[in-house]
């Protein structure tokens, strides 16, 4: 039976305090690791690939976490105030929340944050980098803010973030969202394309070749910058950027199924 009552995470202190909502599956096979899906921009724990995703692991009994970030869906606070730093703790927070083996499955920029996730821990806290079991990723937007936004702004756009804190990006899934000084200055900090990454556990990534978003090159970039032969890709020929038809899901499905085991 799949659980939809969402339970609220504090994160952060004072005037940086918000509520992040989480859906936790409980394990009926503990012997396997859990997954934690980490959302792309702008994008919730109720896409579709979340909730097929949960419905696939309860058919398995395989233990699933997913969240909002803070301004996304049902977590407080505005998509304006979100910056890297402050998404990355909202992932860290729930994953500290989960016990024993766990698999980030990332989409879009949710594939960035599972990477600077796993980073951070193996930097900071090697015993639950340990947990981290491997990562998924569906055509993971890594250097986002610098890469695929900033470099390929047109003048106009840098002009006004630089001149009003903000630019109107347009967007074809829905209304224009407002891109921040703040998200784009603060990505700099993040940024994991200027020394090479052995992430130590299988790194798996599905991308479409008709993705408008983010390019097919950009995951071969990261293939190249990723070392210790871990990563394998699966390219999708007619595949764009969101991978949610029932074909592009089984893909999904048997990304995940290889490396749970």
């Amino acid at each position: 039976m799949l659980s939809g009552e969402p339970q609220f995470l504090d994160v952060g202190q004072a005037s940086d305090a918000r509520r992040v909502a989480t859906i936790s599956q409980p394990a009926t096979n503990p012997e396997k690791p859990g997954l934690i899906w980490l959302p792309g921009l702008k994008s919730d724990m109720a896409s579709t690939k979340a909730t097929a995703l949960a419905t696939w692991t309860v058919e398995r009994g395989l233990g699933y976490t997913r969240f909002d970030y803070s301004g996304h869906g049902q977590s407080s606070g505005t998509f304006e105030q979100g910056t890297i730093t402050r998404w990355l703790a909202d992932a860290r927070a729930v994953f500290e929340r989960t016990t024993g083996p766990q698999i980030l499955v990332g989409s879009s920029m949710g594939g960035w944050i599972a990477l600077l996730l796993l980073r951070a821990l193996m930097r900071e806290h090697s015993p639950d980098a340990a947990r981290i079991t491997a990562l998924v990723l569906i055509a993971p937007a890594w250097d986002m803010t610098e890469t695929l936004m900033w470099n390929n702004f047109p003048p106009s756009a840098k002009k006004a973030i630089a001149e009003q804190g903000y630019y109107d990006r347009p967007s074809e899934y829905g209304d224009p969202y407002r891109l921040t000084r703040a998200l784009i200055d603060d990505g700099r900090n993040h940024l994991i394309g200027t020394s090479a990454f052995d992430p130590g556990r299988p790194v798996h990534i599905l991308h479409g070749l008709l993705d408008p978003d983010v390019p097919w090159e950009h995951t071969l970039d990261l293939c190249a910058h990723l070392t210790g032969d871990w990563t394998h890709v699966d390219a999708i020929p007619d595949g764009e950027h969101r991978l949610s038809r029932p074909a592009d899901l089984e893909r999904l499905f048997m990304a995940i199924a290889e490396v749970v085991g």
